[in-house]
């Protein structure tokens, strides 16, 4: 779900201390309780507490990751959600729909299919409701495979001149494309910026195209 400063260390106090049990008990937790825990002050605390509040607004593609399904990566996720308007339509969707979607085989889908078949499952995702998560989808777009860069894979590296990572990743995600982390001959784009490191030298060994952001905004266009 992104949210800031819930790293290993405090999830295993908030387990622990019995505040938390599943994902919906961490949107009602209380300041108060988590400053209580070791080496968390009231600041801390109200800054933690916040930041599980902004994360209701977070896209629906991150409360599906944020489930825990197996073999649901966030890549999956985001993949879903541009097929998918909301979160209740992946869930309830058969798995022959589910691999309507790009990158969604036999294997995924099937286990999303068993997940939601378990009522603990389906009485958890309605407390994540009821506490307010949005379960709608940004990213989806019923016309993203015809999009500009429909089966498009990109790779970034170094730093753009006026764009961040995010916001280059959302403008192809937005346009049928997909981001990923590593260089590879399926790599059809390298959007390389200053100091562009390793992937940059792989992406020329490997004859990939390399870009640079004002080729990027043209390709956009």
């Amino acid at each position: 779900m992104g949210i800031a400063g819930g790293d290993e260390v405090l999830v295993a106090q908030l387990v622990k201390s019995g505040l938390v049990r599943d994902v919906a008990e961490l949107y009602h937790l209380k300041v108060a309780e988590v400053a209580n825990l070791e080496r968390m002050g009231e600041k801390s605390a109200k800054n933690f507490v916040d930041a599980i509040a902004a994360s209701k607004t977070h896209d629906a593609w991150r409360v599906l990751y944020g489930l825990g399904i197996l073999h649901v990566g966030a890549g999956v996720a985001k993949s879903l959600a541009r097929h998918f308007p909301t979160l209740d339509h992946i869930l309830d969707a058969s798995a022959g729909r589910l691999m309507d979607a790009e990158d969604i085989g036999e294997v995924i889908a099937n286990s999303i299919v068993q997940w939601w078949g378990d009522p603990v499952n389906r009485k958890l995702v309605e407390r994540l409701r009821k506490a307010g998560l949005n379960f709608k989808s940004e990213l989806y777009n019923p016309a993203i495979a015809s999009g500009p860069f429909a089966g498009k894979a990109f790779v970034l590296t170094g730093t753009l001149p006026t764009m961040t990572r995010e916001q280059a990743t959302a403008r192809i995600e937005s346009l049928g494309g997909k981001v990923s982390g590593s260089v590879s001959k399926k790599t059809d784009f390298v959007l390389a910026g200053e100091e562009a490191g390793s992937k940059l030298d792989k992406a020329q060994k490997l004859g990939v195209k390399i870009i640079d952001e004002a080729e990027f905004v043209k390709l956009c266009s």
